[in-house]
């Protein structure tokens, strides 16, 4: 009996060992088989000459029309921000980075499936026009941009100066869906202003300055720099950084922001791919003394990209107070592969992460302190420091838009004036470490 029942286990022992191996192999060949390059290249070569020789129009097409367009399909499956760029496309990238292209003047993603207004460039039709960020975008030239790919929406909005583009917009705030009829433009963009969209930067009251940063292109920096000098030389104590509705641009940029602020070999922002330990680190530069005027940096869900890099480098490393609403979250990393003729790959190859490895990605910045403006006054603002915008309202929008306080810049403001009122009474003392880069060495820290 016990011999029998010996067996009995043993034999369901077996059998389910034998079960489960079974499927481990089943599945081992089965992802075997996905992986096989070999077969998968005849598959696509045979489905490529099928399309030569048997489709219809056949004799239209060329092999570069179709491996092309296959590439575009390869990419566009991976993510919103992976594309195959034809060298036409790849050329109007680089004019974009240079701060010069020909367009309507909005930055644009995807959120799901929905085109998705990013933020509109100052000074240009869609800022002229009133574009929020925010807005989804519903048509092109009554055509539908639904599921379409960010490539193929830039290829439709861009165009040469002087040539009409209809957007239907829907605002999801109000519901309401307008069509704008936009004339593209040479878009020449400074990418950092002061208060009255220009390039003066006054000093306001209290000694307080005020620069905004549009985007992140290849002029950044020094822009910067001449801004804060401008600032500095005018006896500033307190400097308001505005990121709001700031698209972002180019990695190395923010990165040179960063260490504006904070001491030298300061980790300011890391990138993480594929494999963690392949890790890539960006730290402040030794050559420039680091800006030690207190700091407020205002943000909103138009921040995305290279300035969020920036607000969560400033938050980590308690160097300046983030104000204003949670940022748009997209702090993935775009690598430019360039191909034969022109031709280019913009791939994701890692995620951007703060100081305190906090991931940025579709998690957005959270402001130290919230301060949430509504719809309307979000599109008075914006009317009121688009240069052109305002004049072109009727007189009763214009005086709603001129009576509209910015509360986000007013808490801003406050807690600066707060700030260097309490530090001029402590001479011996340097600000509080959450407002200020680090102590001058050359003076003891303050206790």
């Amino acid at each position: 009996m016990k011999k029998r029942w010996f067996y009995s286990v043993l034999g369901t022992v077996l059998g389910v060992n034998l079960f489960w191996g079974a499927q481990v192999y089943l599945r081992s060949a089965e992802v075997a088989e996905k992986n096989d390059i070999y077969s998968h290249l005849r598959l696509f070569s045979l489905v490529l000459e099928k399309v030569r020789q048997d489709y219809v129009d056949g004799e239209k097409l060329t092999y570069q029309e179709l491996i092309y367009g296959a590439l575009k399909g390869m990419l566009n499956t991976l993510d919103p921000h992976s594309e195959f760029m034809e060298p036409i496309k790849y050329a109007e990238l680089k004019k974009d980075t240079e701060g010069k292209f020909g367009g309507v003047g909005i930055q644009v993603g995807l959120r799901g499936d929905a085109l998705t207004v990013i933020a509109p460039m100052d000074d240009t039709p869609a800022s002229r026009a009133g574009i929020m960020s925010g807005d989804r975008i519903v048509k092109i030239n009554g055509r539908s941009a639904e599921r379409i790919s960010l490539s193929e929406a830039v290829k439709q909005l861009r165009g040469d100066p002087g040539t009409e583009v209809t957007l239907t917009i829907l605002r999801p705030s109000t519901g309401a869906i307008r069509d704008f009829k936009l004339l593209r433009a040479d878009i020449r963009v400074d990418t950092v202003k002061d208060l009255n969209g220009k390039r003066e930067f006054p000093l306001g009251d209290n000694q307080i300055g005020y620069v905004r940063l549009l985007q992140f292109g290849e002029r950044t920096e020094d822009e910067l720099d001449h801004a804060i000098s401008r600032l500095k030389d005018q006896g500033a104590r307190g400097l308001i950084l505005d990121l709001r509705d700031n698209p972002g641009g180019l990695l190395d940029q923010a990165a040179q922001v960063c260490e504006r602020f904070v001491p030298a070999r300061t980790l300011v922002v890391s990138t993480e791919g594929r494999d963690p330990s392949d890790r890539r680190e960006y730290r402040a530069g030794s050559r420039n003394r680091p800006i030690d005027l207190p700091m407020v940096v205002l943000v909103n869900g138009g921040s995305a990209s290279a300035s969020e890099i920036v607000a969560g480098c400033l938050q980590d490393l308690k160097r300046a107070v983030i104000v204003g609403e949670q940022t748009f979250g997209k702090g993935s990393v775009q690598s430019i592969i360039t191909l034969q003729d022109g031709a280019a790959l913009r791939l994701t190859t890692a995620k951007y992460y703060t100081p305190s490895h906090k991931v940025i990605h579709e998690k957005g910045i959270t402001p130290d302190i919230v301060v949430p403006i509504s719809a309307d006054e979000a599109e008075s603002l914006l009317y009121r420091r688009t240069p052109g915008l305002l004049e072109s309202l009727d007189p009763e929008r214009q005086e709603k838009a001129r009576n509209t306080r910015d509360t986000q810049l007013d808490r801003a403001l406050d807690l600066l004036k707060g700030i260097t009122l309490y530090t001029s009474r402590l001479p011996d003392r340097t600000p509080p470490d959450r407002l200020t880069a680090a102590a001058d060495p050359k003076k003891p820290a303050a206790p």
